[in-house]
């Protein structure tokens, strides 16, 4: 009977025993179930974080790539040896699956490498706020260049993009701003670009300016006062002309005698430019006023019979 007994217990022992570890490697299972769909659905929707700025544009690869064929073909035949795929490969390679506010000028190197080319002398035009003007003026007049009508700026103006670490690697909801995160894509492209632009520039260079700014017209925080004016090369720069523009029927907030201007003469000076202020340089302002004839503003840019 007690051998029984004892057969009994151990067989209860063993029971209790299975039915322990069968429950562990059923928790464990749980557990490393419960972590693969989290991490699916972390893949899935990865929008943890709400940016302030528009998502990455749609069809971001066929804008671009429909940019660079019809720059390189229909405007500047001359290029034609530029590989827009690779262009396009280097640009996704610089954001897709990377934190968007870990970008670094490195990301975009190869991007600046392949999509580069020379900026005639004498053409290169600078701007700060006055967006929408300097571009009338250079697809009326050929003879500037502003950022925006090279490769580069050609390509990336007014679109958008970022990325993000979780699958599909690219945010179509929202990018981070500038105030957001300094490094975010947008804002490394375009000071990259910005400097390439100003280091290629060579003999008189322009730069138009917005003189109804309440502000001022020269920022040190823009893109022109924080990097272009320090990378134009005084050895390749003969001149520095500023057109300081006035909106027509805006405030004249500013002129060349203006304390921003002022400022921003005296940051050339100490580079060894020479430079040349106009306020409202007449050619531009015959633009602002073919829409705007009728203005009393505009008096000044017709004929008297």
């Amino acid at each position: 009977m007690p051998l029984q007994q004892g057969s009994a217990r151990m067989r209860q022992r063993t029971v209790l025993l299975v039915g322990i570890v069968v429950l562990l490697a059923a928790l464990v299972l749980a557990v490393v179930l419960a972590s693969l769909l989290t991490h699916g659905r972390h893949e899935v929707s990865p929008k943890m974080l709400k940016w302030k700025d528009r998502g990455t544009t749609k069809n971001l690869q066929e804008v671009i790539l429909g940019r660079c064929y019809n720059y390189i073909t229909a405007q500047h035949p001359e290029l034609g040896d530029k590989d827009c795929l690779k262009i396009w490969e280097s640009l996704k390679d610089a954001f897709i699956y990377k934190n968007p506010c870990n970008i670094t000028p490195e990301d975009y190197q190869p991007l600046m490498e392949l999509a580069s080319h020379p900026i005639p002398c004498n053409k290169s035009l600078f701007w700060s706020k006055t967006g929408d003007l300097v571009h009338r003026y250079t697809k009326s007049n050929q003879n500037f260049l502003t950022l925006e009508d090279t490769l580069l700026g050609y390509m990336a103006d007014r679109i958008s993009w970022c990325g993000d670490p979780s699958a599909p690697g690219i945010n179509y909801e929202s990018c981070p701003k500038r105030n957001e995160c300094e490094s975010n894509p947008g804002s490394v492209f375009w000071k990259m670009a910005s400097k390439k632009f100003a280091e290629a520039a060579c003999g008189v260079v322009q730069v138009m300016l917005n003189g109804s700014v309440e502000a001022g017209a020269f920022r040190s925080s823009s893109i022109f006062g924080s990097v272009e004016v320090f990378n134009l090369d005084p050895d390749k720069v003969s001149e520095v002309h500023i057109w300081l523009m006035q909106d027509i029927g805006g405030p004249q907030s500013e002129s060349c005698s203006g304390h921003s201007i002022q400022r921003l003469i005296s940051i050339l000076e100490e580079r060894n430019f020479k430079i040349i202020c106009e306020d409202n340089y007449r050619p531009v302002q015959l633009l602002q006023c073919v829409h705007n004839p009728d203005h009393t503003d505009c008096r000044l840019c017709t004929n008297s019979t």
